[in-house]
C-alpha cells in the first residue's frame, strides 16, 4: 500500500511535466512548419542563392 501511495505523486509530478513540455512546444512555435523540413531535404541550394527553377536537361545522347 505504500507503494502506491508514493507511485501515484510520483505518475502525476511526471505527467504535469510531460505536459508542461508539451505546452511549452505549443507556445515557442515547434509544431508550425511540418513540412518544411520535409521539404527543404529535395532541393538542393544555398541560402544566399535562394531556389533555384527546376529545368529538364536534354539528353546527353540523342540517339538513344
Amino acid at each position: 500500500m505504500t507503494a502506491v501511495l508514493m507511485l501515484i505523486p510520483v505518475a502525476l509530478v511526471l505527467g504535469a511535466i510531460g505536459l508542461a513540455a508539451f505546452l511549452w512546444s505549443l507556445k515557442s512555435g515547434q509544431f508550425e512548419d511540418l513540412d518544411g523540413a520535409a521539404n527543404r531535404i529535395l532541393f538542393d541550394y544555398d541560402d544566399a542563392e535562394g531556389p533555384r527553377p527546376m529545368q529538364d536537361s536534354p539528353p546527353k545522347d540523342p540517339k538513344v
